[in-house]
């Protein structure tokens, strides 16, 4: 069987992996705004089309006439009955900032201690060789329903779409930062999903060094 990064869109992985956590968790499936909440949509036609986009793959089923008419397919369970029987570690390389920017050694995260891991199914996300975890401290990305304490599974990438949640270097205040990336012509915004928080406009983007996307994001419970 292909894995999932195979056959879809970091995006509708997400999609497809919320549905599968909210149904196991309670007993019943999200709803479209749910959804799009979960994985930072604010569309509700953006989720449809990629709810489309699993249907035809086979991967769900959906009753229109209901509000949380959706459920997992059997091949879009086995995926994750499947993962469940391997396990894969992916390190805790440090704190990231979701508020003000903080001071970090170097631009390159120091791994916590060789017992700081985070262990998920396999072949939900693909491989774990580009994936790291960091711990949040803060609460700007609290409307992206990334809270204080919870740990943020990154995939390492230069360079993100606008709109994408990221993990930033300021490279001028040797500070690390995590939030909405917005390139917007000759300057770059950084933006908290917090109304109490203003955006971080960097006027020279050189100063600015993409280290990783969020690809999922794991509660810390209270």
């Amino acid at each position: 069987m292909d894995t999932l990064e195979r056959r879809l869109t970091e995006r509708q992985q997400r999609i497809l992996r919320h549905i599968w956590d909210f149904g196991q968790d309670r007993g019943y499936p999200p709803s479209i705004r749910e959804i799009g909440e979960a994985v930072g949509i604010s569309s509700t036609s953006v989720v449809n089309y990629n709810l489309e986009k699993l249907e035809r793959e086979g991967l769900i089923e959906r009753d229109r006439r209901q509000s949380r008419g959706l459920r997992l397919s059997e091949e879009g369970a086995a995926f994750f009955e499947i993962a469940g029987d391997s396990i894969m570690s992916i390190p805790v390389l440090g704190v990231i900032a979701a508020g003000e920017p903080i001071p970090v050694p170097s631009t390159d995260f120091s791994v916590m201690g060789s017992e700081d891991t985070v262990e998920l199914a396999a072949g939900i996300l693909g491989s774990a060789d580009e994936l790291y975890a960091l711990k949040v401290k803060g609460d700007s990305m609290i409307d992206a329903l990334v809270n204080d304490g919870d740990v943020v599974i990154m995939k390492h990438t230069a360079r993100v779409e606008n709109g994408e949640m990221a993990a930033v270097w300021l490279k001028d205040q040797e500070e690390t930062t995590l939030k909405r990336f917005y390139h917007e012509g000759s300057r770059v915004r950084l933006q908290p999903a917090n109304p109490t928080m203003g955006p971080i406009y960097v006027d020279d983007p050189s100063q600015v060094e993409v280290q990783g996307r969020v690809v999922m994001v794991i509660r810390q419970l209270q």
